[in-house]
């Protein structure tokens, strides 16, 4: 071996047969990929399997705007009779019924506060009370408002809850229509025993180029990814070109002298790169959404500030996680920010179809907030009680707490004089 030589003698290459034979070479990635494998299933299959099943308290809007007088020798008009059926109904807790006005109805499906309504017409009594009359052939109606910028799933379910309502309160009238009218002809009787029409319209629209109401979530998905996989590229460049990381492509493998710095500083450059990055990355996104593929939005200037402050967030947290727990921050930080924020963001599945323990997670996980600012700028006029005011301020909590909890770890290490590596000579 020559004094040029840059590869040291490290004797007869070992065959990996050889490595194979060997336990304790198999225990940690064995262990680390099959828990890997058994949460992922676990928590992601958890939060949709059994939607209908762990359905309870949709909120739904319950409009009666019936004015008919009540039939003889009632309190109620039928309206009235209806609405507190539906809403005294124990059998099932799937619905939170919501007895609104029509005016606060539709203000409620316009900021995604309800899944869907149910509307019972001012006519409703008069209608019903025709239907006795000579030659009766038109059919009182109930009109089902469903919400697509609540998810397809959500208000599919609160359409079906809505339709299985009036429909069941059309049988009940049914059966008191065709006792009193004992004499009616067969037709009339058929009539009579499910006299309700259930008309289902759309309560809130959606341009076409919406996703069905899932646009939002998979936008919220490339937000959260920008932020993840930005902040885990520049913290392994920054790593590298600092000499605390090789820096390997295919055959070819470098390391660079390493530069004398602390952690905090680190830390520091890591966020102000992760800052600035961040501004193309999530242009870039913006721009391929909206300019390129056409997805519906409006309030573009707002949708890039949000879009911004919110990948930076998920950025800023990377880094800090990163700096505090080291080379296993990445697996950490990919559980905070997608294995735990998919099945708790309510963006696919209702958090009211999910299971208990998501719900408590979406009161925190990233990804719901930000997935709640998103759907509210691209399908509720950005309305602040659509929640987006929620979404700044957990964005803003999010970035307070990884700032704090990054700077907060790497000046411990630093007082404590744990340092990264030994410096390399160059």
């Amino acid at each position: 071996m020559t004094a040029d030589d840059t590869t040291p003698d490290t004797g007869p290459l070992v065959h990996a047969t050889t490595l194979l034979r060997r336990p304790k070479l198999w225990l940690v990635p064995t262990i680390l990929t099959g828990l890997l494998a058994l949460l992922l299933s676990l928590l992601y299959m958890g939060g949709i399997v059994s939607p209908q099943h762990d359905l309870h308290d949709l909120p739904i809007a319950l409009v009666n705007s019936d004015t008919g007088r009540p039939p003889k020798g009632q309190k109620q008009n039928l309206g009235t009779q209806v609405a507190a059926a539906i809403v005294s109904d124990t059998s099932s807790e799937t619905a939170d019924w919501r007895r609104l006005t029509r005016a606060q109805a539709q203000d409620e499906l316009n900021s995604g506060k309800v899944y869907g309504a149910l509307v019972i017409p001012a006519d409703f009594t008069d209608s019903v009370a025709a239907l006795t009359g000579a030659n009766a052939t038109a059919r009182p109606t109930m009109t089902v408002l469903t919400n697509p910028a609540k998810g397809s799933l959500g208000s599919s379910l609160a359409s079906k809850i809505t339709t299985t309502a009036a429909q069941q309160a059309s049988r009940t009238i049914g059966k008191q229509l065709t006792a009193a009218a004992s004499g009616a002809d067969s037709t009339t009787e058929l009539l009579l025993a499910d006299p309700v029409s259930v008309v289902t319209q759309v309560g809130h629209p959606l341009g076409d180029n919406s996703g069905l109401g899932l646009s939002a979530f998979y936008y919220t998905l490339l937000l959260v990814l920008a932020g993840f996989m930005g902040g885990n590229v520049i913290s392994n460049g920054v790593d590298t070109a600092l000499g605390y990381a090789d820096n390997e492509i295919g055959p070819w493998h470098t390391r660079l002298p390493t530069v004398p710095i602390s952690r905090t500083q680190t830390l520091l450059l890591k966020m102000a790169m992760t800052a600035g990055i961040t501004v193309l990355s999530v242009s870039l996104v913006l721009l391929a959404c909206v300019g390129v593929l056409g997805m519906d939005a409006t309030h573009i200037p707002l949708l890039w500030i949000y879009s911004y402050c919110a990948a930076l967030a998920v950025g800023l947290g990377v880094q800090a996680i990163n700096a505090a727990f080291g080379g296993i921050g990445q697996l950490v930080s990919m559980f905070v920010f997608i294995v735990l924020g998919l099945p708790s963001s309510g963006a696919t599945v209702p958090l009211q179809a999910v299971p208990e323990f998501y719900r408590f997670l979406s009161h925190f996980e990233p990804m719901r907030q930000l997935s709640d600012g998103v759907r509210a700028i691209l399908y509720f006029d950005a309305r602040g009680d659509a929640g987006l005011a929620r979404a700044w301020t957990m964005i803003g909590i999010g970035a307070a707490i990884g700032l704090l909890f990054g700077f907060a770890m790497t000046s411990y290490y630093d007082r404590k004089g744990h340092k990264r590596l030994t410096p390399q000579p160059s």
